[in-house]
């Protein structure tokens, strides 16, 4: 779906940005339901450590209305796009290390004024209804 949307010229309405392809199992579950569901998406992977600048320039040229980061360990991605980005952040914490607890801090402890959501543990389905949710508001 995210393919054919770019192909078009179309605004995708969730970006959703994975920090590794290792990260594939959750953010299969965020697609799955925005696919389900009709929502247009375009995936990236994208770390916030390994490519600063592909993701600072990916940040500041996509035209979705939401982020969704999934990401582990350090788990600095939503965190990271939260810092350059007015519209919301949905961080998906990933089960790599310590139960996924160190990503789950790691998203939760934002500075103030860099809100970001986040859901459960290896939760992108979650991510993906929390989405739908907030797509919902704007049409109303």
């Amino acid at each position: 779906m995210s393919q054919e949307n770019e192909k078009q010229g179309k605004n995708v309405q969730v970006a959703l940005v994975a920090g590794s392809t290792s990260d594939e199992p959750v953010y299969n579950k965020t697609i799955k339901v925005l696919e389900e569901n009709n929502i247009s998406y375009e995936l990236k992977i994208l770390s916030a450590h390994r490519n600063p600048d592909e993701l600072d320039a990916y940040i500041k040229e996509s035209k979705s209305l939401i982020f969704i980061a999934v990401a582990g360990l350090s788990a600095a991605l939503p965190g990271v796009i939260a810092s350059k980005t007015e519209r919301p952040v949905i961080g998906v914490p990933v089960d790599a290390k310590l139960g996924g607890l160190d990503a789950l801090l790691s998203i939760v402890q934002m500075p103030p004024r860099v809100p970001v959501a986040c859901v459960g543990i290896d939760r992108g389905d979650n991510a993906a209804y929390l989405a739908m949710r907030i797509l919902n508001l704007l049409e109303k």
